[in-house]
Parts: structure tokens; sequence; C-alpha cells
């Protein structure tokens, strides 16, 4: 039978016995709804799904962004897409902003029942006239449609990322908008020339979040990181899929 070897990581693995707590990130939590066997294998076992391409060009509309809002944020005025939709808030100037904004640390919690540090990296915050804090995110993309809407299956993704981060807050004691805001910039490829630069549609849709879903989750994720089994794969989880035919084939 031929034999196929996985590399695999001996740090940051989950340890049933250890008292410490154990730091899972917005990503983690997301994979584990994805494909509870995937997170099992990642946080347990130490095996990797396979690093997907970075997107740059999406970091740097991320970076270009935060500078605007930032540049407006020093003088608490509002940005012109805040205008635009009327949009009662301005950029918040909280003390802990560019911690939260760090993928390193982010917006952090300590789940105490599951022992479990969870944390994610915000893009932005936003605070209205009421004093209630509002998560912002940027998304680029490029689609020859107006994107006014989170209509499409996969971005249910996004929605729970905004969960997510509305929970975070709240656990740090932030009084936080239900309703929150995505910064959507398209790529326009209808332009005549290229000249060395893009331009952009950009959109400001908002999301009414409800973070309820979140805490069985967490519980159930505990119960994943202590079981000695390896769980079942997700049900469109491709990876898993891959992996089961390559493993038909070389047992062939």
């Amino acid at each position: 039978m031929s034999k196929y070897y996985i590399s695999k990581r001996t740090k940051n693995l989950y340890d049933p016995h250890s008292r410490n707590a154990f730091k899972l990130s917005r990503s983690k939590i997301e994979l584990y709804i994805q494909c509870p066997k995937c997170f099992y294998l990642d946080r347990r076992l130490g095996i990797n799904r396979p690093p997907g391409f970075p997107y740059t060009l999406n970091s740097a509309v991320d970076t270009l962004l935060k500078k605007e809002f930032d540049i407006l944020r020093k003088n608490s005025e509002a940005h012109p897409l805040m205008k635009k939709y009327g949009i009662d808030a301005i950029p918040s100037q909280h003390k802990m902003l560019s911690e939260w904004r760090n993928n390193f640390r982010g917006v952090q919690c300590f789940h105490t029942s599951t022992n479990l540090l969870l944390f994610g990296a915000i893009d932005d915050l936003w605070q209205n006239s009421q004093g209630e804090y509002i998560i912002v995110d940027y998304k680029s993309t490029s689609k020859n449609e107006k994107i006014i809407a989170l209509d499409k299956d996969w971005q249910k993704v996004y929605k729970r990322q905004m969960e997510i981060y509305q929970w975070l807050m709240r656990r740090n004691g932030l009084k936080v908008s239900n309703t929150g805001y995505f910064v959507y910039c398209n790529a326009k490829t209808d332009v005549e020339k290229f000249n060395g630069k893009l331009e952009f549609d950009i959109t400001l849709i908002p999301y009414e979040g409800n973070d309820g879903w979140l805490e069985e989750v967490i519980e159930n994720i505990k119960k994943c990181l202590n079981g000695n089994n390896i769980p079942n794969a997700g049900e469109d989880c491709d990876f898993c899929a891959y992996r089961k035919t390559v493993y038909s084939e070389t047992s062939d």
C-alpha cells in the first residue's frame, strides 16, 4: 500500500490536561463551524489545511481605508460615506482601537467555563450619538454587479464574523449596536484605461447581528478539543473530500 506523509506542528496545540487558557481566534471558530474534523486535526494534532494564497490587494485596500478613516477620526469628523448613507456615527477614538486591530492580539475575551481565550481583530469601530459602538468590517472584490446586500450563501461567513466581533466587544464591557456595517469596495473593470490605478465603487451595507448562537458553539468546541476521537467532517468540506479520495486511491 502506498503511503503519504503530512508534516505536523508541535507547538500551540491544545492539551486536555493543561490548566493554561487556550487561545482561539475568530477564524478557528469559523473553521470548527465549517468542519469539526479539520478543526480537530489543526488544533489537537497539528495538521493544518493547505494554506491559501495571500490576498495582498485586499490587504492594501484595508490599509488605505484605515488611513482614510483615521484622518477623520483625529478630528471627530464623519466620513463622506457615512453622510451619503445617513449614518448617525463618527469613527471612534477608543484608546484600545490599535490593539483591537492587531491581528495577533485583537479584541480578547476569557471564557471562564471553557478556559478558552477567544480573540479577533476588527477593521474599524464607529460610535453613534447614543454612545453605542458600531463594528465595521472592510471587504474588497471585483464583480460585474453592484454589491448592495450580503445575499450569497458563502457570505454567511461574513455575517458570523460580524456577530463574533460584536460578542467579543460586549464581553469587554462596551455598549454595542446590533447593526454593524460592511464597507464593500468593488473594483471597476469597465473603465477605458488602467493608467496604473484601480477605481472602486464603494457601498455601505448594514447588517443586523445576533450573537445568540455563539455560546453553544464555544461549549461544543471545548468538547471537541477534549475528545479522543477525530470528529466527522463537515458536509461541504472540500479538504476532507479530497483527503478521502487520495486515501482511497493510495489504498488500492
